[in-house]
């Protein structure tokens, strides 16, 4: 199964081989790492593996947790396809239709951020929605700036989209809070879905 794993560990080196070590122990295959953050004598990376047989997050951060100085942050299931560019596919698909570019969007950004399902909102309304976005939602405010909240048992991306009078929610039920790297990303993928919409309604 693929899972991601967010991993914080010493920023030292040796400490990143530490890691690979202990899940190649484990038998899981390293097919992607990505790294978050280097601050203040840390590093936080995410770790798309494959592990052999079923193992659930709490297996999985009992077995790394015993690294020295490693500090699981989440394990969750992905489908993420290490090497692909899902960003890259998207904003072609939205230079392709620019008027579909908000429904295009939304459709991608559960694959591209890690998560279950996203929904664009305006005035208060369901504007587009991913596949697997719930029938009812309690819709949070829009925000003044692209943010994560953790509510009601999800963990939500908040993307204001001023110029299109909406804003998209994103929404991970498994994992850890959106990293502010996963955020930012997403924010410029927004915009420039933005830029590229207004261009149609122009």
């Amino acid at each position: 199964m693929l899972l991601r794993l967010r991993v914080s560990l010493p920023d030292r080196p040796g400490g990143l081989g530490q890691v690979a070590k202990a899940l190649g122990a484990l038998g899981a295959d390293i097919l992607q790492v990505t790294v978050l953050e280097r601050e203040a004598g840390r590093a936080v990376d995410d770790f798309t593996v494959s592990w052999p047989g079923l193992v659930t997050a709490g297996e999985a951060t009992d077995r790394l947790s015993a690294v020295p100085g490693v500090r699981i942050e989440g394990v969750w299931s992905t489908k993420d396809v290490p090497g692909s560019a899902p960003d890259y596919d998207l904003l072609m698909h939205v230079a392709a239709e620019p008027a579909r570019g908000f429904a295009t969007l939304v459709d991608a950004l559960p694959a591209l951020c890690g998560a279950e399902w996203s929904v664009a909102v305006a005035d208060g309304a369901v504007r587009h929605a991913s596949m697997a976005a719930p029938d009812k939602l309690n819709l949070p405010e829009p925000p003044p700036r692209a943010i994560c909240v953790d509510a009601e048992k999800l963990r939500l991306m908040l993307l204001p989209v001023v110029a299109a009078g909406l804003h998209v929610v994103v929404a991970r039920e498994e994992g850890p809070l959106f990293h502010r790297a996963e955020v930012e990303r997403a924010a410029r993928i927004v915009d420039v879905v933005s830029k590229l919409a207004a261009r149609a309604h122009g």
